[in-house]
């Protein structure tokens, strides 16, 4: 059973920077392939960030270059480092687990999810 716990979200103003961190458990980790998905109010969720299981980094234009998702092997943790927030990444960020080699950054590829951290940016 995969098991994924999320932490890091919070609040903070605009412009600043959040870490989130997934820490997993309950399968190989190394050969998961991992993402972060965010969900606004009353829209579906979308893909953020992604990690295959060959380490090859995938990421939503609205993200790249200003978000960073790394693995941290030795403590089964997944993070996504959050740099210049605005409003518009105002959502409930979710962790997720794919047993495809080489997910999309789609909902439908990922059979896993964390409880959702919130993030609120503030103008």
């Amino acid at each position: 059973q995969v098991q994924l716990v999320e932490s890091g979200g919070g609040s903070v103003q605009a412009g600043g920077s959040l870490t989130l961190a997934c820490a997993a458990s309950g399968y190989t980790y190394r050969s998961a392939s991992m993402a972060y998905f965010r969900q606004f109010p009353g829209k579906q969720r979308e893909g953020v960030a992604g990690i295959a299981s060959d380490g090859d980094k995938s990421y939503t234009d609205s993200v790249r270059g200003r978000f960073a998702i790394s693995r941290d092997d030795a403590k089964n943790t997944l993070l996504l480092q959050m740099n210049s927030l605005n409003p518009e990444d105002t959502a409930m960020y979710y962790c997720a687990y794919s047993g495809n080699r080489r997910p999309r950054l789609l909902a439908a590829d990922y059979h896993y999810w964390g409880q959702g951290t919130q993030v609120t940016v503030s103008s």
